[in-house]
């Protein structure tokens, strides 16, 4: 019997996260695992006039392709896929892995070569997305394998997920409106804003935000959601940050990142683990070294890591900055082929500024 969570949880991502319209053309990106969820949210597009179009993932597909590619394969753009992202009108992305170290023993250069035929694909959805020419939405289906990783058992985890988007509440859709309102609060406190200094035991950076928007997230293109965002002013970052929890890019862990920035660009990198990933994914391309989103999270549901980024960047009173591409609705002008989110907590003896007035301290607005 499907969880009648599941259900509302569809109805939660076509009514209010997309808002499929009539007519509209919809892909729905998942793997197997993730079946429940791609029937509802079938189901949902249908009842509400659009064509939806399930693509799904076999089991070790990924592992498959890059063992097995060669260089032509590895270089040729995804059809299906490049289509839908630069014709139809929205696209679920349900990440729903049943292997999250699927890709660790894959050569890490083959995954950039292929990032790199793909590249354009990641730019129509940030194009088309900035204009509302495309309604993308990413989500989470909740698996044995996010549960092992999270340190809970399946139906913990599940618990954990459907709260997250409101699947528990008898009216989500007004939750998040709710949610959106209280945002809007916050924005309208930075709008018009330069300069931003943060300090605390992990962080020791300025970034200006002048002429940048401040995008509230409340439920549109991520679900869960809670952060507001922008695009820092490129050659603007100075200082340094050491992100507290592991950044997680392709299926690999790093842990104990700590980045200096010089007018805006990465000068020096470290990590603890698989440090070597981490220098060949910002040398991915001149766009990977400097920083395409600057982002606060404000979802106090959320206090525990995961391991999911789809969750674990929305956390109350943490940061994350996002090496490579902007979202150009922000006025960020950083391309790459890479978006690679890092999470800096901010609850203990941590402030921010703007222009210097005391805006935030220990992980809350003041």
């Amino acid at each position: 019997m499907t969880d009648p969570r599941v259900k509302k949880f569809a109805r939660i991502l076509v009514d209010y996260s997309a808002n499929i319209q009539p007519g509209d053309r919809v892909q729905i990106d998942s793997t197997l695992a993730a079946l429940p969820l791609v029937e509802a949210l079938y189901e949902r597009i249908i009842e509400r006039g659009g064509h939806p179009y399930p693509m799904l993932e076999l089991p070790g597909q990924q592992s498959i392709f890059f063992e097995k590619a060669n260089q032509d394969q590895l270089q040729h753009v995804n059809q299906f896929r490049m289509h839908a992202y630069n014709e139809f009108e929205s696209r679920f992305r349900i990440k729903s892995s049943m292997d999250l170290h699927e890709l660790k023993d894959i050569d890490p250069q083959k995954q950039t070569e292929a990032g790199k035929a793909n590249k354009p694909i990641l730019e129509a959805q940030f194009r088309r997305g900035a204009v509302g020419e495309f309604k993308w939405v990413t989500t989470l289906f909740p698996t044995q394998a996010y549960a092992d990783q999270a340190g809970m058992s399946l139906k913990d985890y599940e618990d954990f997920v459907y709260s997250a988007v409101y699947a528990d509440k008898d009216d989500p859709i007004a939750e998040w409106k709710k949610f959106h309102d209280e945002q809007e609060k916050i924005i309208e406190r930075f709008k018009g804003g330069d300069a931003i200094t943060l300090k605390g035991p992990n962080v020791d950076l300025t970034l200006s935000i002048k002429d940048r928007i401040l995008v509230n997230c409340a439920g549109t293109n991520n679900m869960p959601d809670g952060e507001i965002f922008t695009g820092p002013v490129e050659d603007s970052i100075n200082g340094w940050v050491r992100y507290t929890y592991p950044a997680i890019l392709q299926g690999r862990i790093v842990e104990g990142i700590e980045l200096k920035f010089e007018q805006g660009k990465v000068v020096q990198a470290a990590s603890k683990t698989n440090q070597d990933f981490l220098l060949q994914m910002i040398d991915s391309d001149p766009g990977a070294r400097y920083v395409g989103e600057f982002a606060i999270g404000t979802n106090y549901g959320i206090q525990q890591f995961t391991g999911s980024i789809l969750f674990d960047e929305k956390i109350g009173g943490s940061f994350h900055m996002a090496l490579g591409a902007g979202y150009p609705e922000t006025g960020s002008k950083n391309k790459s082929q890479i978006h690679w989110d890092m999470i800096c907590d901010l609850r203990k003896d941590s402030e921010m500024h703007l222009d210097g007035e005391l805006v935030y301290k220990d992980g809350d607005f003041v």
